[in-house]
């Protein structure tokens, strides 16, 4: 399990006296937490629900390392690279472009798609079969592709 996994390699950090990889896995921890909070019925976290949670907190951190990028704060972008290293690790590996398109082409070809009008009925079935291994913007600019639209 994912977040035992996290709770292990928190104290395995700590022990270490490695600070920086503490602090990130303590963020990681505590977005569990809060997604754990919503239910109150969840005693640990199922380890899809674990991915999606550190995929979030994954493209957040590629977010605000990129707006340091362009405010010119390149000390802090790579603050915020680092701490995304380590999220990474728990993160499956992502879909390379040439598996994404095939993806596309098996779900296009299982769906029977034909226009552009299909577009969030693939979107929605690639993103299931992609299991959060590639953001949202590539996959439906490959959708648009293939539909032609």
């Amino acid at each position: 399990m994912l977040e035992e996994r996290l709770s292990e390699e928190m104290k395995t950090a700590l022990k270490a006296g490695d600070q920086a990889r503490l602090g990130t896995l303590r963020m990681m921890r505590s977005q569990v937490l809060l997604a754990k909070k919503k239910d109150a019925s969840i005693d640990v976290l199922p380890d899809p629900e674990v991915l999606r949670v550190l995929g979030a907190y994954a493209k957040k951190l590629r977010d605000s390392a990129s707006e340091y990028e362009k405010l010119g704060k390149s000390a802090a972008a790579t603050t915020i690279r680092a701490e995304l290293a380590v999220v990474q690790e728990y993160l499956p590996q992502p879909l390379s472009t040439a598996e994404a398109s095939a993806l596309v082409a098996q779900v296009i070809a299982d769906l029977g798609a034909t226009s552009p009008k299909d577009f969030g009925k693939i979107m929605k079935e690639a993103q299931a079969r992609a299991e959060g291994r590639i953001d949202g913007k590539p996959l439906s600019d490959l959708v648009r592709a293939a539909l032609g639209g």
